[in-house]
């Protein structure tokens, strides 16, 4: 059996990664080689979605996609850092993390967004107040996709 060597600036990068995109893991393989990188999540219980009653106004807007585009370039602009399932609250039936008015603190948790069974907070990167929420609970986001408004 070969020896396996280890390319420890490799994984370095390879955390550096998670760290930057907020992933919860990265898994790569070359022939029989295999490496795998995690950093640790938080894990909630998935929030249900909650029907809105006909004639309620909905909670999130909408936004024609070129209104998307403009937001994406919005410099308070929390973008989604990968694709899955918005949730604005922790679990089902409790208050969501934030709502429009609130002010945030940098690093504090704005949603989380559910990815393969993993529930990845999304936080404030700076300190602000949330002037827009772009999605809707239990929705379905894109990378790179608008998520909130902070200034």
């Amino acid at each position: 059996m070969a020896k396996f060597e280890m390319d420890t600036e490799f994984v370095r990068k390879l955390a550096q990664l998670l760290h930057e995109t907020h992933l919860g893991e990265i898994e790569l393989a070359d022939g029989d080689k295999r490496i795998r990188v995690a950093r640790q999540t938080v894990t909630v219980a998935a929030p249900a979605a909650v029907p809105v009653a006909a004639g309620t106004p909905a909670a999130v807007p909408a936004v024609a996609a070129a209104a998307d585009n403009d937001l994406a370039k919005h410099p308070g602009a929390v973008k989604s850092p990968m694709v899955g399932t918005a949730y604005l609250a922790p679990e089902p039936g409790k208050p969501n993390f934030v709502a429009v008015g609130d002010k945030v603190t940098a690093g504090q948790t704005l949603l989380i967004i559910e990815a393969m069974k993993t529930f990845n907070p999304i936080k404030a990167p700076k300190a602000g107040t949330v002037m827009q929420i772009l999605v809707a609970n239990a929705h379905p986001v894109e990378f790179g996709e608008p998520l909130m408004i902070v200034e």
